[in-house]
């Protein structure tokens, strides 16, 4: 993962320098100084390409994990005309090379994303419908003058849309780059592309499954799951550098290391996975994990907090996280506090669970859904709004230490297969009047059995689903509100709605979160960028979102 930034003029006309930023800033110091807040995404290397004549700016921040000595980005094309900047794995690289290859004899890609460039002048926009991956990029046609910018269908990799006052154009990976020139801004959506001119670049979607639409009716094949999620895995297991894998103790996380740990004990029988976990003293993912750890034979790391660590980074990791919503900012504070210790050894890229609950309804709320169609509705809608949530998370919190998160759940090939699996197959649950059929069990129930043969052990695959910031220890969300009740007062909530009228906070930790974000990122495009994630009211749920506060958590659900 890297991050991209970019600038283009609407009429083809050199960018005015910027003279209230001290001096005046040609078009190449503007796009670097800009890039350069967003530059802990790529601490090994900027690329920078410039068209002044054009108004064309596009710089890279690389962090360099595939074709480490070649894959120097901006890319090119053979004769130099089409630019190109990406962010992020494109993972069947290998099999599109080849295909390249057949008709460019000893074509050899200089890094993964190498291959946008051929298949666009091969295939122009319909690329998106053969690469798989995370991704975004901006591609640059001299000789059109036109512009191709694309992101991947569940927003693993992040981009931002902004416009400026004189009607400049401008994409970045992190909001931090654009709000201060852009009152103009927006998220640019997952699965969708924007090409053309500069005037005509409107996102349009390209990633349309069946699944988002209609609810799904085929049955369940165990086999099928479990070579679906191994090939996932396999897949992203590409890598040039030292790799680990985040390990929760919980179902997600401990399946992608042990499936991963067997694929590279294909190559090499003593291979010992390098995994992480992250908690208080006595904490539930820390037992969980290393009975995992012993299972799979891992060289396993327990990274200890005390709830002043994480209170200490909240300012921080707001900045690096763009957002303000409160389950996102919880589930954030102890990932952010172990990825700076996982960068410090060395490792670049590590494995992780995201994705799972979306896709197969793990989440503790999901008991509480009236009905199948509900039940697929609301997993659609989760994935829908993973870049706001969980996939945001994630990258951002480990790409603010230069570290290359991936998620296999979200191989579009296994959520493709996944989301088309019936909802009867995957709701959890006690028995439920509503068809008399509905069994009772745990969540994340199919993912589980087809998993249930030496994997992991019994204690830990048949674990309830505790949420991130729940299973690192209580004791950091219960001293929140007391954290916070120093910074807010009881006036400031009663006046939330009207100093924040756009997604008014309800309580003293929304409130202290929000102000912070205000102060970093002001304006209302800014605050439009962030979705709040709570269970669904409508079904009866409370609105904390901690797993903890749903009437699920810890009840008898087991493997019937």
């Amino acid at each position: 993962m890297c991050g991209i930034f970019a600038i283009f003029s609407p009429d083809g006309q050199p960018i005015e320098p910027q003279p209230h930023l001290g001096s005046k800033h040609s078009l190449r110091e503007l796009a670097y100084r800009q890039s350069g807040k967003q530059r802990h995404r790529g601490p090994d290397d900027t690329g920078v390409a410039v068209i002044d004549a054009k108004g064309v700016a596009l710089v890279h921040e690389r962090l360099s994990v595939i074709g480490v000595e070649t894959g120097h980005q901006p890319l090119y094309s053979q004769d130099g005309q089409v630019v190109l900047i990406a962010n992020g794995e494109i993972y069947n690289y290998l099999e599109l090379a080849a295909e390249i290859a057949n008709q460019r004899p000893n074509y050899k890609p200089k890094s993964d994303s190498n291959v946008i460039i051929e298949l666009y002048e091969q295939h122009g926009v319909d690329l998106l419908q053969k690469i798989t991956g995370m991704f975004s990029f901006v591609l640059y046609d001299q000789r059109k003058g036109q512009v191709l910018v694309a992101r991947d269908p569940f927003g693993i990799i992040p981009l931002y849309m902004g416009q400026d006052a004189k009607g400049n154009i401008w994409f970045a990976s992190e909001m931090k780059c654009l709000v201060e020139f852009c009152k103009q801004l927006k998220i640019f959506p997952p699965g969708h592309f924007a090409a053309g001119s500069v005037q005509e670049l409107e996102p349009r979607r390209y990633f349309n499954p069946n699944w988002l639409l209609d609810t799904p009716t085929q049955p369940v094949q165990f086999n099928g799951l479990r070579e679906k999620l191994e090939s996932a895995v396999r897949s992203h297991l590409q890598c040039d550098v030292p790799f680990g894998a985040l390990l929760s103790g919980g179902v997600d996380s401990s399946l992608i290391a042990a499936i991963a740990t067997r694929i590279m004990r294909e190559r090499d029988p003593a291979y010992k996975l390098r995994t992480f976990s992250v908690g208080m003293h006595g904490s539930p993912d820390f037992k969980h994990a290393r009975m995992v750890a012993q299972h799979i034979g891992s060289e396993h790391t327990e990274v200890a907090f005390a709830v002043d660590d994480c209170l200490d980074g909240v300012r921080d990791l707001i900045y690096h996280l763009e957002s303000y919503d409160i389950a996102t900012v919880r589930c954030s504070l102890p990932m952010f506090y172990l990825a700076r210790y996982v960068k410090s050894t060395g490792i670049k890229m590590i494995l992780s669970g995201e994705g799972a609950d979306e896709i197969f309804g793990g989440y503790l709320y999901f008991h509480n859904a009236p009905n199948y169609e509900e039940f697929h509705r609301e997993m659609v809608t989760r994935c829908e709004q993973l870049h706001v949530s969980d996939i945001l998370r994630a990258n951002k919190v480990t790409m603010s230490k230069g570290l290359e998160l991936r998620v296999p759940f979200l191989d579009t090939s296994l959520v493709n297969y996944v989301m088309n699996i019936r909802p009867q197959d995957k709701i959890p649950g006690p028995l439920n009047e509503f068809e008399g059929k509905r069994s009772k069990r745990i969540e994340k129930f199919i993912l589980r059995s087809a998993f249930a043969n030496d994997y992991l052990p019994d204690a830990v695959l048949w674990r309830q689903k505790e949420q991130f910031s729940d299973g690192v220890g209580y004791d950091l969300i219960d001293a929140l509100p007391q954290f916070v009740a120093r910074h807010v007062s009881d006036a400031q909530i009663t006046e939330a709605a009207k100093r924040f009228p756009i997604n008014p906070p309800k309580t003293k930790e929304a409130y202290y979160y929000r102000t912070i974000f205000e102060e970093q990122y002001p304006g209302e495009a800014a605050a439009l960028t962030v979705e709040k994630w709570a269970p669904r009211l409508d079904w009866g749920c409370p609105e904390d979102p901690s797993g903890r506060a749903q009437s699920a958590h810890e009840k008898n659900y087991g493997k019937c």
